[in-house]
């Protein structure tokens, strides 16, 4: 089976990754592409042989199924447009800003009983999806930690023109990949307490609903020396460290999860990272972000 995608944005993100991956999966056939900026619809179209759309609504009629390279504050609007004609949708993370949007965008994917993939992305990738397995059928797990430091801020970072992770910072960037595969390894989060710090640094920690605790510190703004990423589980196994995400394969880690997409239309059998994992993980980044607002001093 072949799927018929459109593409909804023509930012960095949608050329390094969202439409070469659609190109590269041999389940879906990039038909279209459609953004705000026709001149950049053009271009990115003439790229990888697809057609530039005028019209948002014109794209979706002519798909069975819309990615979404846009800001999270413009997806969830433009997806819940998409669901409710009838399409499937491979969502970037965050799906939403705040836990109205994830939730209505939740319901009318079930109102339309269409798929849907959020691109959190080590659940795609082939030796993290390995490690999931591993840590899912070894008990005795007692925790976790997660550290994730970036540069957003160093010359040449193809986000760094980003405005939303600017204003974001990293709970909302960073942080859904952190809550996805620590809610892969050790299973729901049942309560979050997050502590801010310099600039947008943040500290997660979850108690999840095995009994098992994690944590996570993030930033986009640490100094380069300090740029750095790691996972490890803790408990009766000792130490198990998340694989290294392979560079230079994020075409076919996107390709991994269109594919995932056209495999949940055609069964009818959920993802494993749907909609509904989305909209879960934005009520406990809401959750965080009103404990770090609280914390932090009021301005006279």
């Amino acid at each position: 089976m072949t799927m018929r995608f459109g593409l909804v944005g023509t930012g960095p993100w949608a050329g390094i990754a969202h439409a070469p991956g659609l190109v590269e999966c041999p389940d879906a056939e990039l038909v279209g592409i459609w953004g705000r900026d026709p001149a950049k619809a053009a271009d990115l179209a003439g790229r990888v042989g697809a057609r530039p759309y005028d019209g948002l609504d014109e794209l979706i009629a002519d798909v069975d199924a819309v990615a979404f390279a846009v800001p999270p504050s413009v997806q969830a609007g433009l997806a819940l447009r998409a669901a409710r004609a009838g399409r499937h949708l491979l969502l970037d993370k965050p799906v939403a800003l705040d836990v109205a949007a994830a939730d209505a965008l939740a319901e009318a994917v079930d109102a339309a009983g269409v798929a849907s993939v959020v691109f959190f992305t080590d659940r795609f990738v082939d030796s993290s999806r390995a490690w999931f397995d591993q840590v899912q059928g070894t008990p005795g797990w007692r925790g976790a930690w997660f550290r994730w430091l970036s540069t957003l801020q160093a010359p040449g970072n193809p986000y760094g023109a980003s405005p939303w992770r600017h204003e974001r910072g990293a709970l909302w960037d960073t942080g859904p990949h952190a809550l996805s595969t620590l809610t892969a390894a050790l299973g729901p989060v049942a309560a979050v307490t997050a502590t801010p710090g310099d600039g947008d640094l943040v500290t997660l920690v979850l108690r999840h609903d095995s009994g098992a605790t994690s944590t996570a510190t993030l930033s986009q703004y640490a100094p380069p020396a300090a740029a750095s990423f790691e996972c490890l589980l803790w408990g009766e196994s000792g130490l198990v460290p998340m694989p290294k995400r392979p560079d230079g394969r994020i075409v076919q880690i996107y390709a991994a999860a269109a594919t995932e997409l056209v495999t949940a239309a055609a069964t009818g059998s959920p993802t494993r990272a749907d909609v509904q994992l989305g909209a879960g993980i934005v009520r406990v980044l809401a959750d965080a972000q009103e404990q770090l607002d609280r914390q932090r001093p009021r301005i006279p």
